[in-house]
């Protein structure tokens, strides 16, 4: 469904963010990628919805393909209208707004209303808290009931492919996975295509079928999650489990050897 093509990403005509990034997203599927801060993770989001231009960035080389149709260069209102859409992290609702109100938000780009009630209903069955608290401002919801709507208001675009950033950010372990379990969810019932940004690498590597780690703008490791669960490098150095089977702390890793660039 997606495809990024050795793409280069420069912010301010002068900062090299990405270098040489390649990936794919199969359709129907949960793609994770992974990479300590400053990997480039979020750029690389940002480069797919079309949100660089508003922080100074632009791709400068390469191309980005969904379902076969060049999108680098598009307005992110176009790309949305195509089904992609990106949960920012930090969560991003609208404070001021009801929690009802965000999720219409969501679906600005669509013409059927029958089709919205229904997504509406969708998502309070997938986030009853949302439903209990549907007038209320989202400025006064828990960080966790923030998250939920911000991937609720994600669905009500009818995405074919959602971008998460972050989601377990900032919360506690218990809601980290509920909404996983969530995100699972959706994926499994809705079909929706997921490409997971995630700090939490044990989490996202159960969940998703594929995962890309990243190290200084590039992809320096890929392939299906149950062997990068398995491979001694993310295990040690991002899983936190060493071959002797200690944990290790990841502020002693000041840089990740792969030991194999493709797994297969």
């Amino acid at each position: 469904m997606l495809k990024v093509n050795n793409i280069e990403v420069v912010y301010n005509d002068v900062i090299l963010v990405l270098k040489g990034l390649s990936l794919e997203c199969e359709e129907g599927k949960i793609t994770t990628l992974l990479g300590a801060n400053g990997a480039g993770k979020s750029t690389t989001l940002k480069a797919i919805s079309g949100l660089l231009r508003s922080e100074e960035g632009e791709v400068t080389e390469g191309t980005i393909e969904f379902n076969g149709e060049k999108i680098n260069g598009k307005d992110p209102e176009d790309i949305v209208r195509m089904g992609i859409f990106q949960c920012m992290e930090g969560r991003r609702v609208f404070e001021d707004l009801t929690t009802h109100e965000n999720l219409l938000c969501g679906a600005y780009t669509r013409k059927d209303k029958a089709g919205v009630r229904r997504d509406l209903d969708l998502v309070y069955d997938f986030f009853p808290r949302l439903k209990e608290r549907r007038n209320q401002l989202a400025g006064y919801l828990s960080g966790g009931e923030q998250q939920m709507l911000a991937i609720g208001r994600a669905l009500m675009a009818r995405p074919k492919l959602m971008l998460l950033d972050e989601p377990s950010l900032g919360l506690a372990p218990l809601l980290v996975k509920e909404i996983f379990s969530i995100i699972q969810k959706i994926n499994e019932e809705e079909k929706t295509t997921i490409l997971l940004v995630e700090q939490n690498a044990n989490l996202a590597l159960k969940v998703a079928t594929y995962g890309y780690i990243m190290e200084n703008g590039k992809v320096v490791l890929d392939g299906p999650s149950e062997k990068l669960r398995e491979n001694e490098d993310v295990k040690e150095f991002y899983l936190g489990v060493g071959e002797s089977g200690h944990k290790r702390s990841f502020k002693n890793a000041k840089h990740y050897k792969r030991r194999k660039r493709w797994l297969s």
